[in-house]
């Protein structure tokens, strides 16, 4: 395998009392070949931090691992470095193999004070509830705060960011802004609205308050939707359809890949310069500004010149 394909970490892993591995923390992720000098110089690091805690019902044990991101998941520990990866910015939504991904994540009860088994959870509520610790969730995939902290981003709301989310330095996620695993920005970006998986948006671009993109999880995973730079998706706003750079969509206009569409395209085309199509030929094109038309109701687009929309420099430093 190639050493620009293959990562590395080292780490520790929590695992219950009846053997399933809960999760997995790698602080660094490496590009290249694991060497016995850094194994060392990590273990040493970590060593302390192992061990037994009665109150979950769980022990941490130290985890070595080097993968080949073309490969699929093969162990709780091995999905969490592709996750890592992800978040440490190692690597780009979509070009990590993460195929069966689901199956080597068990549930987990997240806590304040780390994983547990959702039936010691339960088993041991009375005693977590006297030591402090509180269930914060219930789900496969952990907060990305609790595992990275990205550097030069800004989280309002951290249960609203999954773990293997990409997030790019000068990005900015409000509260209602939700982030989802494989998925992210490729530069500075105000995110207001959801990202879903597999979507990456584009340097300077804009998913306003409300707005929603659709995955690729959903209707078989074959369509690849994503925003370019520059672009704006507008209040309450949603597409499924990829937008090209310097693109905008209308608050609270839904294109999706069946939309029709009214485009304006010149005077030479049939029916006074306007045409009609499914929003799916204009998928990824640049420049395109997307509105309902407020008397007739239909959807309209029409090419726009210039650059898209200016994020607040301040504001993403």
């Amino acid at each position: 395998m190639s050493d620009a394909r293959t990562v590395w970490g080292i780490g520790l892993t929590t695992t219950a009392g009846d053997g399933t591995v809960l999760d997995a923390w790698y602080p660094e992720v490496h590009i290249g070949t694991l060497s016995e000098a850094d194994a060392a110089a990590s273990v040493e690091s970590l060593d302390s931090l192992t061990g037994a805690d009665e109150r979950r019902n769980v022990t941490v044990d130290i985890v070595q691992l080097q993968i080949d991101l073309d490969e699929a998941p093969a162990s709780t520990a091995d999905a969490y470095l592709r996750l890592h990866a992800l978040s440490h910015l190692v690597a780009r939504p979509n070009e990590v193999n993460l195929d069966g991904i689901f199956g080597h994540l068990p549930n987990v009860a997240w806590t304040n004070a780390g994983p547990i088994h959702p039936d010691d959870a339960a088993r041991l509520r009375p005693q977590l509830q006297r030591a402090g610790i509180q269930v914060q969730g219930l789900d496969k995939f952990p907060r990305l705060t609790d595992y990275v902290q990205p550097s030069g981003v800004r989280i309002a709301d951290a249960s609203r960011v999954r773990l293997g989310a990409h997030l790019s330095p000068g990005t900015t996620v409000m509260h209602e802004g939700f982030v989802n695993f494989n998925a992210g920005t490729l530069g500075a970006a105000m995110v207001e609205g959801r990202i879903s998986q597999g979507v990456v948006v584009g340097a300077n671009s804009d998913i306003g308050a409300g707005a929603s993109i659709m995955g690729t999880l959903s209707g078989g995973g074959t369509v690849r939707v994503s925003i370019g730079e520059r672009s704006l998706l507008g209040a309450n706003a949603g597409i499924g359809i990829a937008l090209g750079d310097d693109c905008i969509v209308e608050a609270g206009l839904y294109v999706t890949a069946g939309s029709k569409v009214i485009v304006a395209d010149g005077p030479n085309t049939p029916d006074g310069g306007k045409r009609t199509v499914k929003a799916a030929e204009l998928s990824g094109q640049n420049g395109i500004l997307f509105w309902r038309n407020s008397v007739t109701g239909a959807i309209e687009a029409k090419r726009r010149a210039g650059a898209g929309v200016t994020l607040n420099e301040a504001l993403h430093a």
